[in-house]
């Protein structure tokens, strides 16, 4: 989390409790450490559900909170906020969840997703601060009928951005690695290779577009479930497929990283606010994405990037920023604006500190700053 350091810098006592992560999601251990930040990874505690991992999950966070004494219990994800919440009411303590985007619909069958969102409805009633990181997250899930409009407020992400602001010429590093050139045109797309982030869809927009533009290359850099049907639909497509269409993997230096695209591509069917799209707007690269969950309080259509519903919307997208630099460089500026002064890991530090205050005080409804 980006505010931790800055919490911590401002007298506060943070420990972070992490599980296992799953192939192709990032881990920020090594990083938080690095900053000072107290980290315990909790045996058990991953993403799939397992009754033993999970029960052994819990007994270690009910221990972990009663050595640690903390004052308040922040939680996130599904999986975590579930455990993290239940050991924290066992020991009494008052807790805050933040839902960044949600599991509730489009990821599992029908009687798993309403079990899911009978789950949520239970553990919302005895939570003392809902969050989320989008304004659509929350309508979501007051439609859903997991908690009611008043109980929950909006907390945009906010992202160490500082090293992704500072950018001004590219690194070459990318680019060394798929073998393109300082004239060619690197479109990315970032984040895990899952079944919700459409992947696949990429390949779809880099072909209606691979002739008309022979510079254009697509770069993958992520891990995940799909990495084998991805690296087998390279294989077996066009030679400008081939040639032109790279996986590199999860990557720790994303500043060097986004220095070197010239864009970014976001397919997915459901998100939260994502941070890659953060990243990019700081690193002043234009987004081409799709107009889902909260990925329009990040991008604002035709102004910082260009949104659509599938794939003939994202060609065109993408066909604007390639045939007019003048017009990628300033959306990109136009988005490197916006989000340094919304997104940053100071703002977001201000936003928690003014709801755990009002958490801790008994306060019923929390003032953020938007």
């Amino acid at each position: 989390m980006a505010s931790d350091p800055i919490l911590q810098a401002r007298g506060h006592t943070l420990r972070v409790f992490t599980g296992q992560p799953e192939p192709g999601e990032g881990n920020l251990v090594d990083l938080l450490r690095a900053k000072g930040v107290e980290v315990t990874t909790i045996a058990g505690m991953r993403r799939r559900p397992s009754l033993w991992g999970d029960c052994q999950a819990g007994r270690a966070l009910r221990r972990a909170f009663a050595e640690f004494q903390p004052d308040l219990v922040h939680t996130h994800a599904s999986k975590a906020g579930w455990l993290g919440r239940r050991a924290a009411w066992a020991a009494d303590l008052p807790t805050v969840h933040t839902f960044h985007g949600h599991v509730l619909e489009g990821y599992f069958p029908g009687p798993v997703s309403r079990f899911l969102i009978h789950t949520e409805r239970r553990m919302a009633r005895r939570t003392d601060q809902i969050l989320t990181v989008a304004h659509q997250t929350a309508d979501d899930l007051v439609r859903l009928g997991v908690c009611a409009e008043e109980d929950l407020v909006v907390v945009p992400p906010g992202v160490d951005l500082d090293p992704f602001l500072s950018i001004r010429a590219r690194s070459g590093f990318v680019r060394r690695m798929v073998g393109a050139g300082e004239e060619d045109f690197l479109v990315g797309v970032v984040g895990r290779l899952a079944p919700v982030k459409r992947p696949e869809l990429a390949i779809q927009v880099f072909e209606m577009l691979a002739q008309r533009y022979p510079k254009l290359h697509l770069v993958y850099i992520g891990d995940g479930a799909l990495w084998g049907d991805l690296a087998r639909r390279i294989q077996n497509g066009s030679e400008a497929v081939k040639e032109r269409v790279h996986m590199i993997g999860s990557q720790a230096n994303m500043v060097a990283v986004m220095s070197d695209l010239d864009g970014v591509l976001l397919t997915s069917s459901n998100e939260g606010a994502p941070v890659c799209l953060l990243e990019a707007a700081a690193s002043g690269l234009p987004v081409v994405a799709s107009s889902v969950g909260g990925v329009p309080e990040v991008v604002a259509h035709e102004r910082t990037g260009w949104l659509g519903e599938g794939v003939d919307d994202w060609a065109f997208g993408l066909d604007q920023y390639l045939q007019d630099e003048r017009l990628a460089r300033e959306s990109g500026q136009r988005a490197r604006v916006k989000v340094g002064k919304r997104h940053g890991a100071e703002a977001l530090a201000d936003r928690l500190e003014a709801v755990y205050s009002g958490v801790l005080a008994g306060t019923s409804k929390v003032q953020v700053a938007p």
